[in-house]
């Protein structure tokens, strides 16, 4: 039987981190120092803040973790992609630990001065269900608290420098919106990531996307949109199933109404499903004239999915189809592929 973790410092509010730091000996600006030293300096070991006294650093060492998740596993892929499996502790006395993937993207050129892009996770699982992602082979474990997707940010900028975020990795970050909210305020404010800077990624639930688009959000939205069909789109988002595409869409005209930031429409090019020209003419006449971008990623295969990754020809004429029609398509091939760590390859648990 595993016991629920002790509290770690990213666990706490600022004043519950300051009456700990009391209780321990210190005072309570030691505490906002140690919050400094963590969120801005990215400092995880007590020993190396010089700033508190000696005797709070060993109390704390002892009795406050920075963190309560560790890295497991880490795997470096050839194009120096990064892929984390972080695990955190049981949350109560009857349940397991659980864990997910976290990756870091670094620029294409090694001496680029800019930072990576980290893909980080909202939830242990995903109920989504979307047939062609490994990330919901299992269903939905838990939602992951606010301080564990922090932590995610933490690891990943243990790493290297960020530049920018991805909420798309495991998980659908609007049914654990509270969380996430909480997560990416921290994020702004504290280790200085601007909202344009993050990017959360969403099937698009669309009183969930009208709440967001109005709680002050600290991020872009994407939608995975993935075919014009509502028949099909029923069977590649099951968590979707009876909802139309039109309801989507309008759900996506008043974020942009709302926040003034364009929707990017991701959608994964599915070889001999939904990569047809009657495809990309259906997919430009649901966007015409709508301020947003279309985000296309050829599919990344997971074993026994079933599914095929169109070739490159196929995927670019997608494209020209579209920027024909008006349509501002983007074509991103995914990196981190060798690794199991692109777009719909990742999995709660690791592999």
């Amino acid at each position: 039987m595993n016991a629920p973790s002790r509290p770690s410092l990213t666990s706490l509010s600022a004043d519950a981190l300051s009456a700990r730091v009391v209780e321990l000996g210190g005072k309570p600006f030691h505490a906002r120092v140690a919050r400094r030293e963590v969120y801005e300096r990215g400092v995880l070991d007590y020993s190396a803040m010089t700033g508190l006294p000696s005797a709070l650093r060993d109390a704390l060492t002892a009795e406050l973790p920075i963190l309560s998740s560790a890295v497991t596993t880490s795997r470096i892929a050839r194009d120096r992609t990064t892929k984390l499996l972080v695990e955190f502790p049981a949350t109560a006395p009857d349940a397991r630990p659980s864990s997910v993937e976290v990756v870091h993207i670094p620029p294409h050129d090694p001496d680029s001065p800019k930072g990576a892009t980290l893909c980080v996770s909202s939830q242990c699982g995903c109920p989504v269900g979307c047939p062609f992602c490994a990330s919901g082979l299992e269903g939905l474990e838990r939602n992951l608290e606010a301080h564990e997707i922090v932590e995610q940010f933490l690891h990943g900028r243990a790493i290297g420098p960020l530049s920018r975020s991805v909420v798309m990795g495991i998980g659908e970050p609007l049914l654990n919106f509270d969380a996430v909210q909480a997560a990416l305020a921290v994020v702004h404010d504290d280790l200085g990531l601007g909202a344009r800077k993050i990017t959360l990624s969403t099937v698009g639930f669309p009183e969930r996307v009208r709440r967001a688009a109005r709680s002050s959000p600290r991020f872009q939205l994407a939608i995975s949109l993935h075919t014009p069909d509502d028949e099909q789109r029923d069977e590649l988002v099951p968590a979707m199933k009876g909802v139309p595409i039109a309801e989507v869409l309008a759900a996506g005209d008043d974020w942009f109404e709302v926040t003034g930031r364009e929707v990017t429409y991701e959608y994964v090019l599915l070889g001999g499903v939904n990569d047809s020209a009657q495809h990309a003419g259906r997919l430009a006449r649901r966007l015409a004239s709508r301020r947003a971008t279309v985000n296309l990623i050829p599919y990344n295969p997971t074993q026994g999915l079933g599914f095929a990754r169109p070739d490159a020809k196929a995927a670019e004429a997608f494209r020209t189809l579209l920027d024909e029609a008006g349509v501002v398509a983007t074509l991103r091939w995914s990196r981190g592929l060798e690794g199991s760590a692109a777009c719909g390859q990742l999995r709660a648990g690791g592999v």
